[in-house]
């Protein structure tokens, strides 16, 4: 493997000096891929309006194909994170205006490309941000095949578009999952249910792995609702980060717990979403058995399923 940097009129950044990142890694058999540290793309999905496809300029790699707004990742940077930064600077999407759904992987050793795949929450119009554009459209998901696609882009949309619909959604039971862990919950519930709402939503924006959710892909961004009964119920609702919206909704029980559990998966079921309901009650476990929908019956995981997870995830910073 060999890194070379660009000639001028290669992509770069639209702003400042050249990152770290922004060089060609050139392998053995002469073939040559943007980004030392690998690349991205965002393919922000909009329910009515199709997906964000980018045409790019004649001067580009590929140019005058349509692709994905993406680059070359920066030196320490997640692929979700490095996508939407991309996204930003190429296709100005907004902060907040969408939510990771999943992540597809072609990694080739030397260099690796991830597609990041994500709902759009809050609709936007895209707007050129940088001169490696020649339009950027909503195109139908039916429609994209008919577009001259970047080679890289046409092999793997295929599988993308068959995903485009499946959303894992965890309920969790957080009187359940608080309660398992002898932390001095029971002086302050709300503040428990807290710190579990942060863990989730680091776990939720760092992905979890298809096989731990029996899908696709190579890694998910699950939408997490956290179920708080009692005096948890005084939990906030989250907030949202600085680019992409939070994973985390809290749903708070009028009354038993496990009627609101309930009553949101089957709502979700209903829906079409993959659910799974973390929870290590038996009775609970029993009426949730019973939840079948569009996207399969609802799964029940235990709380040892959860926290494993989340003990592999860096507490969010105070």
């Amino acid at each position: 493997m060999t890194i070379v940097p660009p000639e001028p009129g290669e992509p770069r950044r639209p702003q400042g000096p050249l990152s770290s990142g922004d060089a060609w890694v050139v392998a053995p058999t002469g073939e040559r891929y943007w980004g030392r540290y690998g690349a991205a793309g965002l393919l922000a999905h909009d329910r009515e309006r199709g997906v964000l496809l980018q045409h790019r300029v004649a001067w580009s790699h590929h140019g005058g194909t349509w692709a994905l707004p993406g680059g070359a990742l920066h030196e320490g940077e997640s692929a979700r994170e490095g996508a939407i930064r991309e996204a930003q600077e190429e296709a100005g999407v907004p902060d907040g205006a969408v939510r990771a759904q999943f992540e597809s992987v072609l990694d080739l050793g030397i260099w690796s490309y991830t597609t990041v795949v994500a709902d759009v929450v809050t609709p936007f119009e895209p707007v050129i941000s940088d001169p490696e554009s020649l339009a950027l459209q909503w195109v139908p998901v039916d429609e994209v095949d008919h577009r001259a696609l970047h080679p890289g882009f046409a092999e793997a949309w295929p599988e993308l578009r068959a995903l485009l619909d499946v959303r894992p959604v965890v309920v969790v039971d957080a009187a359940n999952v608080v309660g398992s862990v002898a932390d001095g919950w029971w002086k302050d519930r709300a503040g428990a249910t807290a710190r579990l709402r942060d863990r989730l939503d680091a776990w939720a924006r760092r992905g979890v792995s298809a096989e731990r959710v029996a899908l696709d892909s190579t890694r998910w961004h699950p939408r997490v609702v956290l179920v708080a009964e009692g005096a948890a119920r005084e939990v906030a609702d989250p907030a949202d980060s600085a680019d992409v919206a939070c994973a985390v909704e809290i749903v708070r029980a009028p009354a038993a717990g496990d009627d609101a559990i309930v009553d949101v998966a089957g709502e979700r079921v209903a829906a079409g979403d993959r659910v799974f309901v973390v929870t290590s009650d038996r009775g609970l476990t029993a009426r949730i058995e019973t939840l079948t929908g569009d996207g399969g019956p609802a799964e029940v995981q235990p709380v040892r399923w959860l926290l494993d997870q989340l003990d592999e995830v860096p507490l969010p910073a105070e």
